[in-house]
């Protein structure tokens, strides 16, 4: 389909096609399109979205994805009633994953100097808010289950479960809620452009490019957090020095404040890996689907110990100064 839309559309002809992660693209004189599904989107968040990733290309990173305009000077294209932009990337390498936690720190540094009031794409002080709502749908759910016989491995797992993972969340947003009436925000702390979820695989592939599709204005901590979290997962027992330099390379750009330090720390308390888990086992339409998120489950489960102590050492390990910054330690871990 991206080759007959950059044809009608764009006016741009192009042979050889290939694919994104989950997007259709083609390369064509060096240069890469990629066709982004973006449903009803508003002119208000497109405009948005093209400006900030303007802003970071013209600052000097030259990964960033522009927005096409079509012949007719749209943003975007309507095809069988469905809504498509086309962004082109016209420095095409792989990434090299050295140094990522500078190379975050830039991204974000650059973020900061948004010359405009970012309203659209914002998450900025909303953390509170959308932790307490999904929290409260699952309580919700969890109340209805109580009283009827479990259909299910997971069923039981939940209901037990939940009590537990009910309380570090309200931990989470209680350790959230006190750092922003006790601290004060720092440089550091002023919004800038994140990602929804930032891993170690945001920008690898065959290519390293940023999708302003994929971004959301937010506080720092959200993708050093994100990041974190991640890493943590992917080996519970290797991740000590791995997060700790991503740390201090993402510091060699710009100091993290006390402020920042206790918002990543209630991003990862947070237990959001487990709420995605019973989400999206409740909301599966295949087993093997399910049959995977409960595995996952157990998983997470057996390993509830290593978690508390991965959240109990992470300032020490990240050689934050809780004293000299006067940090709370959350006792019960």
């Amino acid at each position: 389909m991206i080759r007959n839309i950059l044809s009608a559309k764009y006016g741009i002809e192009v042979e050889e096609e290939t694919r994104i992660g989950h997007y259709e693209a083609c390369i064509n004189e060096g240069k890469l399109y990629t066709l982004v599904p973006v449903g009803r989107i508003e002119e208000e968040e497109l405009v948005e979205r093209d400006q900030i990733a303007t802003h970071i290309y013209q600052t000097g990173d030259h990964h960033v994805s522009m927005l096409l305009e079509s012949k007719e000077g749209a943003k975007y294209t309507e095809i069988d009633e469905q809504h498509y932009c086309v962004i082109m990337n016209d420095r095409l390498r792989p990434f090299r994953s050295r140094q990522l936690g500078r190379k975050l720190g830039k991204f974000h540094f650059r973020g900061r100097t948004v010359q405009f009031g970012v309203q659209n794409i914002s998450r900025m002080g909303q953390w509170k808010s959308m932790w307490e709502q999904r929290l409260d749908q699952m309580e919700g759910f969890w109340n209805g289950m109580l009283y009827k016989e479990p259909e299910s491995e997971f069923d039981k797992l939940f209901l037990e479960s939940f009590p537990y993972y009910m309380g570090i969340a309200e931990n989470a947003i209680q350790y959230l809620v006190d750092t922003e009436l006790d601290d004060d925000p720092n440089a550091v702390d002023s919004g800038t452009i994140c990602y929804n979820r930032f891993t170690k695989d945001t920008w690898a592939g065959e290519y390293y490019i940023k999708n302003p599709f994929d971004w959301v204005f937010d506080h720092c901590g959200r993708d050093l957090a994100e990041w974190t979290r991640d890493r943590y997962f992917r080996n519970i027992k290797t991740y000590h020095r791995e997060v700790k330099t991503f740390y201090e390379e993402y510091q060699s750009v710009m100091p993290l404040s006390s402020f920042a330090w206790r918002l990543i720390y209630a991003r990862l308390l947070f237990p959001i890996h487990y709420v995605e888990c019973v989400e999206n086992y409740y909301s599966a339409t295949h087993e093997a689907d399910r049959l995977f998120l409960e595995e996952r489950l157990k998983k997470m489960l057996n390993q509830s110990r290593d978690l508390e102590n991965f959240l109990k050492e992470f300032y020490q390990n990240t050689e934050v100064p809780v004293k000299t910054m006067k940090i709370p330690i959350v006792t019960w871990l």
